[in-house]
């Protein structure tokens, strides 16, 4: 299509419309006008293909409305991700993000009423009860009903003993705790470990940084007031889990491929790289101020 845009618009601008005849000229000049070009978006850039949730305006806990893609652009309507397609119907659950504590005194609890599973997530989720409030929030390995669990932001001078949910801020956890759900700035929605039976590890800490080993075994440092709920995320099986047909393989939401790309053979194989460096987590950039413009009258 673009490239016969191309070639079009080409003709266009070289041969005058008396060349091409009235009738040809016109035909082009309409479909010209007609046609409109869509870029093709490519996948990988955050973009999801898979499904659409619409997110009302306030929080709730009830399943949210999804809107099948099948891999394709939601605007446009082309097919971008080809391995996407079919699938079973799941309801999603809204997960809040944000674990909140006080900033002094004692830490908030939290009571866990049920641990179910989320079909559009791997991890499992946990209905949780703070006053009169019902969040989801990520359910850790052993959570079950009726854990309570805390919430601080406090830092204190001698590290605390956490249990399996509680979140803290890196400051306040003893090196080599297990942690998921991460900020990666102080303040921030935790969007960092949120896998099916994947944890970080603390590994040290250095003037108002600490730094935390990933599941990927990357070293990333980041401020001690960034909040991390303790222990390892649930469905540590999920791995290892044999799909075992290919109508099963449908029902997952994934689409059959030609069988031609071999993955062991040749420049596809496995290649052994050394890890990269450490890195720091910078804080976000500031919002530009706008320039001041003053006028006089005339």
């Amino acid at each position: 299509m673009q490239s016969l845009t191309r070639l079009l618009n080409t003709a266009l601008t070289l041969q005058p419309p008396q060349r091409l005849g009235n009738a040809a000229a016109v035909a082009l000049q309409q479909w010209r006008g007609k046609t409109k070009v869509v870029e093709k978006p490519k996948p990988g850039a955050g973009q999801q293909f898979r499904r659409t949730v619409h997110f009302p305006e306030e929080y709730t806990v009830e399943p949210l409305e999804i809107t099948h893609l099948a891999g394709r652009d939601p605007v446009s309507g082309r097919l971008v991700a080809k391995g996407i397609g079919g699938g079973v119907k799941q309801q999603y659950r809204w997960v809040k993000w944000v674990r909140d504590g006080p900033p002094e005194g004692a830490p908030r609890e939290e009571l866990v009423l049920e641990v179910l599973r989320d079909g559009c997530r791997t991890a499992k989720v946990a209905l949780v009860a703070v006053g009169d409030e019902l969040k989801y929030i990520l359910a850790t390995e052993n959570m079950k009903a009726g854990d309570i669990l805390k919430t601080s932001r406090v830092i204190p001078r001698i590290p605390v003993r956490p249990n399996e949910g509680d979140a803290y801020p890196l400051g306040a956890l003893p090196v080599g705790t297990r942690i998921h759900c991460l900020e990666k700035n102080p303040g921030q929605a935790c969007h960092l470990i949120h896998a099916a039976g994947t944890f970080g590890t603390i590994l040290r800490k250095f003037d108002d940084k600490v730094v935390v080993q990933l599941p990927s075994k990357r070293e990333f440092a980041f401020h001690r007031t960034c909040m991390a709920t303790v222990g390892r995320l649930s469905n540590t099986e999920h791995n290892k889990e044999h799909v075992g047909s290919a109508q099963r393989m449908r029902e997952l939401g994934n689409r059959p491929r030609s069988g031609l790309w071999k993955r062991k053979e040749g420049k596809h194989g496995r290649k052994i790289r050394r890890l990269p460096p450490m890195t720091t987590i910078a804080p976000p950039a500031p919002p530009k101020e706008e320039a001041i413009r003053l006028t006089l009258p005339l």
